[in-house]
C-alpha cells in the first residue's frame, strides 16, 4: 500500500461514520479497518486529518461547492468523504498536492460508490490546490458551525463573542496539566517547558505523547483543560471531608478532590470508563472509592459534605478538543439533556447533608444547559439555595462571573494564551431541615 494511503482512508471512513452514525471521532477511527495496526505516526495523521476536517468543515464545503456543477451533498457518500478530507489536507494542512490528489484518487478507485467519480475527484482537488485559498477569502471561521449552533451562540453571546469563539475552535488546543502538589508547580513548569496559568494549571504549546513527558510515570500531574479544573476548586473541602464526584470519568476532578485529602467516591455509569479513572488514580498515588452505577438511583451510606456534578450535556464547550461534536448534536438535544440534568440535580441534593455544598457544571455553551438550568433550581429544588461564587475564587477569569454568582467560561477567554473549553458552573447549599 502506498505511503499515507491507510491513514487517509481511515480519515474518510471516520468522517462518514461521524456524519451518518453520530459517532465520536475517536470511536469512528477505532472502528475503521487497520487503525489499530497502524503505526503511532499514521494514527496521529489520521486523527489530524479528521479533526481538521471537522474544525473547518463549513469553509471546506463552501470551496468545494464552488467547484462542483452539482451541490456536494448530491454526490455519493464515499465521494463526498474523499473530496472533503482531500480538500482539507490541501487547504488547511499543507499536504503535498501530488500525494494528496493521487492518494485520494486511488482510494476512490477502491470504492464502488466513488470509482466512476475518480476523474471528477482528481479534477476538483487539482482546482482546490490552484484556486482554493483564493476561494476561502470570503469565508469566515463561524461558517464552520452548523446553523442551529451558530444562531444559538449569536443570540446568547452576541456577534463579537460568537466570532471569537469560532476563531478559537478552529485551532488545535494546547496541552493543559493539573499538578498534584501545588508546591511543585514551578518545578514542573520548568521541567515541562510549560507556562503557569492564572488558575494554577500548566500549559504546554505542544501536545505530543503525554506518556513520554517528565512527571507522567511519577504521577506528578494529569492532563486536564484549565476550564475543567475550575469546578472542583469551588468546593470547600479539607482532609476527611466526604464528597461524591458524579459522572466522574475520566477522573481529572476526582484526582483534584482526592489531592485535598477528602474522602472521595467517584461514580460513573460506565464500568469501562471507570477503568481509566482507576488507572489514573494508580499512577498518581491518589485514593478514591470507585462505583459503577446510575447517579439517579445511587444512595450513599451516609449523607455527604459535598457533591460535584459534572452533568451529561451536549458538550458544545469542548469543540476545541472534539470538533465533531458540533456535527453529531442537534438543536433538540439540549432540551432532552436539560431534563436529565434536572433529575440529576434532585438526586445529588438527596446525597447531601444539611449545609452540604453542590457544585453543578456542564461543558456546554448552550444557555439551556447552563444559565437556564441553574435558574430553575430555586423553583424545582427548594432544598437547595444559591451559594454565589465570589471573584476572589476565580483567579484570572473574574470576568466570567455573572451577576447571579455563576461562572460562564467560553473559548473566547484567554484567547492570547490559547483559550479554554466552554463551561458553566453554579454552586448551591442544602438547606437545613
Amino acid at each position: 500500500m502506498s505511503d499515507g494511503l491507510a491513514p487517509r482512508r481511515a480519515a474518510a471512513l471516520a468522517y462518514m461514520a461521524v456524519m451518518k452514525q453520530r459517532r465520536t471521532l475517536e470511536a469512528a477511527l477505532e472502528h475503521t479497518p487497520e487503525f489499530a495496526a497502524m503505526s503511532d505516526r499514521d494514527r496521529a495523521f489520521a486523527r489530524a486529518i479528521t479533526a481538521t476536517t471537522f474544525r473547518r468543515l463549513g469553509q471546506t464545503r463552501t470551496v468545494l461547492n464552488g467547484l462542483l456543477s452539482r451541490p456536494l451533498h448530491e454526490t455519493s457518500e464515499g465521494a463526498q468523504a474523499l473530496l472533503i478530507t482531500g480538500a482539507t489536507q490541501l487547504l488547511w494542512m499543507d499536504g503535498a498536492p501530488h500525494a494528496v490528489v493521487s492518494s485520494t484518487v486511488e482510494l476512490a478507485d477502491a470504492r464502488s460508490d466513488a470509482r466512476k467519480l475518480k476523474g471528477l475527484i482528481n479534477a476538483v482537488l487539482r482546482r482546490v490546490d490552484r484556486e482554493g485559498r483564493e476561494r476561502l477569502k470570503p469565508t469566515l471561521p463561524r461558517d464552520n458551525l452548523p446553523d442551529w449552533l451558530r444562531d444559538s451562540w449569536r443570540a446568547a453571546y452576541g456577534p463579537g463573542t460568537l466570532s471569537r469563539m469560532a476563531n478559537a475552535i478552529t485551532v488545535a488546543p494546547p496541552l493543559d496539566l493539573t499538578v498534584k502538589d501545588p508546591d511543585t508547580r514551578e518545578h514542573w513548569a520548568r521541567a515541562l517547558d510549560a507556562t503557569i496559568l492564572p488558575n494554577g494549571s500548566l500549559r504546554r504549546d505542544t501536545v505530543g505523547d503525554v506518556r513520554a513527558l517528565p512527571g507522567y510515570r511519577e504521577g506528578a500531574w494529569w492532563a486536564q483543560d484549565a476550564a475543567a479544573a475550575i469546578p472542583a476548586t469551588l468546593l470547600t473541602l479539607g482532609p476527611g471531608s466526604s464528597v461524591i464526584d458524579l459522572c466522574a470519568a475520566p477522573g481529572g476532578k476526582t484526582m483534584q478532590l482526592a489531592a485535598t485529602g477528602a474522602d472521595v467516591t467517584a461514580l460513573d455509569l460506565s464500568e469501562k470508563r471507570l477503568e481509566r479513572v482507576r488507572e489514573n488514580l494508580g499512577r498518581t498515588g491518589l485514593s478514591a472509592t470507585l462505583v459503577a452505577g446510575d447517579a439517579l438511583t445511587y444512595k450513599p451510606a451516609q449523607p455527604v459534605d459535598a457533591v460535584l456534578l459534572d452533568a451529561p450535556c451536549t458538550a458544545t464547550g469542548t469543540l476545541r478538543r472534539h470538533p465533531e461534536a458540533a456535527w453529531i448534536k442537534r438543536a433538540d438535544d439540549t432540551g432532552r439533556m436539560a431534563r436529565l440534568q434536572d433529575e440529576m440535580i434532585k438526586a445529588a441534593a438527596a446525597m447531601l447533608k444539611p449545609g452540604g455544598q453542590l457544585v453543578l457544571c456542564t461543558c456546554s455553551l448552550q444557555p439551556e444547559e447552563g444559565e437556564a438550568l441553574a435558574g430553575r433550581v430555586a423553583g424545582r429544588h427548594r432544598q437547595l439555595k444559591e451559594s454565589p461564587i465570589q471573584p476572589d475564587e476565580l483567579a484570572g477569569v473574574e470576568s466570567a462571573l455573572t451577576p447571579a454568582g455563576w461562572v460562564r467560561l467560553t473559548p473566547a477567554l484567554w484567547a492570547e494564551q490559547g483559550g479554554m473549553d466552554g463551561f458553566f458552573i453554579a454552586r448551591f447549599t442544602k438547606r437545613a431541615g
